[in-house]
This record gives structure tokens, sequence and C-alpha cells, in this order.
């Protein structure tokens, strides 16, 4: 098969794209390879190389649209709510359907993202989704702040480590939900969405100002 030449580039980079992500949430991205994805996307396997140097950089290019999705539903949740408790909900609702849509991305795009600037050695990808982490980061911050400032969490949070703490809390009981829903339900009782509803709630109380702090603050 030629090379297709009447659709621009970005065009034949989407298809392609696409037809990994759905390839890659059918054999995982492990088992999916280059000849997989040009099958499934109609290219043959040298035409698909003039677009993607490799499977990498593919899959940099979906992780950085799933952070693209979750800085929506972060940032939607910061603008749409006004009270402390109602962002965190919907922070909370947010991550959940993130990796509910992106189950393969959840888990890249929490851990760690280290890249060495003073190289070249990653992709343009990379980068942006790294900056797009950053901006999540400042969202949270500003939530946290404002909590602070209105008196419903606790004022002496130290903000950095706890945006770690929050995104490591949060992240890893929806990721425990997702690996271990049967055995919730076996042995808790609880579905995936009561047994999610009450982590977040532990998770809010152990940020949560005390009542004598908040009535404190009232009487300011």
């Amino acid at each position: 098969m030629g090379r297709r030449k009447k659709e621009p580039r970005n065009v034949h980079r989407e298809n392609i794209v696409s037809a990994a992500s759905v390839l890659f949430m059918e054999k995982g991205i492990a088992a999916a390879s280059m000849d997989d994805i040009a099958k499934a996307a109609g290219y043959s396997k040298a035409t698909l190389y003039v677009y993607f140097e490799n499977k990498e950089e593919i899959v940099s290019i979906l992780v950085l649209n799933s952070m693209k999705k979750l800085y929506g539903y972060i940032s939607s949740a910061l603008i749409q709510h006004e009270t402390t408790k109602a962002r965190y909900d919907f922070i909370c609702r947010g991550l959940v359907q993130y990796q509910e849509e992106f189950p393969f991305y959840f888990k890249m795009v929490l851990d760690k993202i280290n890249i060495d600037f003073e190289s070249q050695d990653y992709l343009p990808e990379e980068k942006e989704t790294y900056y797009i982490g950053e901006e999540i980061n400042e969202k949270i911050k500003t939530f946290l702040l404002s909590g602070m400032k209105k008196g419903d969490l606790r004022d002496d949070l130290e903000i950095m480590p706890a945006i770690f703490h929050f995104w490591g809390m949060l992240s890893g009981i929806i990721q425990l939900a997702a690996n271990k829903e049967e055995y919730i339900k076996k042995s808790m009782g609880l579905s995936k969405k009561q047994f999610l509803e009450s982590g977040f709630s532990l998770i809010y109380r152990s940020i949560e100002a005390v009542q004598a702090e908040k009535t404190e603050r009232c009487l300011k």
C-alpha cells in the first residue's frame, strides 16, 4: 500500500493514533506491535514509519491526549463548584472517570515523569505531558489554599507534600478498586462505587479542619 497523499499529514497521524488506542485496549500496549498497529489503521508497515518512528511515540501522544482530558476534568471541578467539599467530590469523580476511560494511561500519567531537559532524549509529547502535569498540580494547590482560607481544610497543610499525598492516596484507592473489584465485593459486600465513596470520605477527613477550628474562624 503506497503512502496516502490526499490528506494532510496530521490526519494520517490521527487515524493511526486512533486505531492504536483501540488496539491497546484490546491487546494491551506491550502485546501490540507496529505490524498490528499498521493493520488496524489500514496502512502498510512502511507507511506507518513515515508518520511515527516507533510505538513509544504513538503511546506518548495517547498519554498526552489523556492528560489533557484529566486537566479538563480537574479544571471543570474547580470552576463549576464553589464549596470545598463539592470541589473535592468532583475532583474524585473526574479521576474515576479518567481511570475508567483511560485505564492504560491512568497509572502512567500519575507516576513520576522524569525528563532531563538538558538532553534531547525525550519526545516533545513527553515534555508537554510533564508541563500539563505541573498545571494540574497548580490547580490542586489552588484548591487546597482556597479550602484552607475558607477554614474548611486544616491550616497546617504543607502544600507541596500535601499535593503529592493527595495524588498518591486518591490514585491508589482508585487503582485498587479497579484491580480488586470482585474481591472487594465478596469480602466486604461493597460495590466499587461504595468502596470508592468510603475511601474518598476517609481521605477528605484527613485534610478537613476539625469542627472547633471551623467555629473559631467563623467567629473571627
